[in-house]
């Protein structure tokens, strides 16, 4: 048994990740090479490997011919004479396997057939990464901050490196080396050079995956994320919807005493989030959504996508928010186009009737009306 040979393969499958058949093939080629390095051709050649001892015969078929005068190609075909040393049974016109001694092989191609083998390990070893992290794409993982390459960031993910550009770090985020961080991955791409992997700390979904891993009612499917708007390292939208009346869903996100997304607030720095119920009702979604402004009434059109908000005079500045961050995410959020205006702007607009608004019925109180799917809602 070869045995040097078996641990070696041991060693390169437990820690490369590279199959022993895989391996096998690259030694069976590789000796292929050898062979026709050193005799110009090698199409008769042929390699067997015990995959249990790791023995191996290499050996050329070649046709028996008379004699030796005979014999036009020394590679291809062999005289009776010395056919019959290897088998007294041989006879012209026979095909008989004649063993080729590896060790007699020139430096040279003893060489190529190195080359070849640590090719192949090369080549496999990036296949495993590149299948690993491929699997990880649009997935969150930890990795750990290397270096600074001009503006982009080099994070180390274990077996490969992945690269933070600019565009996809948070503003005012400064990393120090050897620093641990979650970042999405964003793309993995296979190059001749190995894997290339792109993360992101500023897509959306790096939120929606740092919420799934730490709710476990969103990672068993009992509360579903249903939107997500983001402007990272400002601040961030979700909307969330239970599929079980029992369970809260805005509850199951915060948790106890806030400890579920104060975790996710402090692996984004500090970004603010806002978990609000998502409402088939689009008149109730928007309203929803540019919480904590109070809202009086709701117009949705769902043809045109388009909403008419009435908000208390005084709740106006909140609801549009600063630089009018909290109605552009609800816009994002809801995919409504939204037209905010305060009480008194509202009356004085042309044409304008609280009609169109609320129910005639509840006119007067101005409470309690939910509107028909589609219309409008107010509070």
């Amino acid at each position: 048994m070869n045995k040097e040979l078996m641990e070696a393969l041991d060693i390169l499958e437990k820690e490369k990740e590279i199959s022993k058949e895989t391996l096998f093939e690259a030694i069976e080629n590789s000796l292929l090479t050898a062979c026709k390095n050193h005799f110009g051709k090698a199409d008769n050649v042929k390699v067997e490997i015990d995959r249990d001892t790791c023995d191996f015969l290499v050996y050329a078929e070649k046709e028996v011919v008379p004699t030796a005068d005979d014999v036009e190609d020394d590679c291809l075909q062999i005289s009776l004479e010395d056919a019959q040393k290897i088998s007294t049974k041989a006879s012209v016109g026979d095909v008989i396997h004649v063993e080729i001694k590896s060790k007699e092989f020139g430096r040279i191609a003893t060489q190529n057939a190195k080359n070849v083998i640590l090719q192949k390990i090369r080549e496999e070893e990036r296949s495993v990464i590149f299948n690993q992290y491929f699997e990880k794409e649009r997935d969150v993982v930890t990795g750990i901050v290397q270096r600074y390459i001009g503006k982009n960031i080099s994070i180390n993910l274990g077996k490969a490196d992945a690269l933070l550009t600019e565009a996809e770090q948070v503003k005012g985020e400064v990393f120090r080396p050897t620093e641990r961080i979650k970042v999405y991955v964003h793309e993995v791409k296979n190059t001749p050079k190995g894997p290339r992997i792109s993360v992101s700390r500023t897509h959306p979904e790096l939120v929606k995956r740092l919420f799934e891993a730490e709710v476990t009612e969103i990672k068993d499917g009992t509360v579903e994320i249903k939107s997500i708007a983001r402007e990272a390292g400002s601040r961030t939208k979700i909307a969330v919807w239970s599929n079980n009346p029992d369970v809260d869903a805005v509850g199951a996100c915060v948790g106890m005493n806030g400890a579920r997304v104060n975790a996710i607030v402090e692996e984004l720095r500090g970004e603010k989030i806002d978990v609000v119920n998502w409402d088939e009702n689009p008149g109730n979604l928007i309203q929803n959504a540019l919480s904590p402004a109070k809202i009086v009434a709701v117009f949705a059109d769902p043809d045109e996508k388009t909403a008419k908000v009435v908000v208390p005079d005084y709740q106006l500045s909140l609801a549009i928010g600063k630089e009018g961050q909290n109605a552009r995410l609800a816009a994002r959020l809801t995919g409504y186009k939204i037209d905010i205006k305060s009480e008194t702007q509202a009356k004085d607009a042309p044409g304008f009737r609280y009609e169109d608004y609320i129910d005639d019925e509840e006119y007067e109180e101005y409470e309690g009306y939910e509107g028909e799917e589609g219309g409008y809602t107010e509070q």
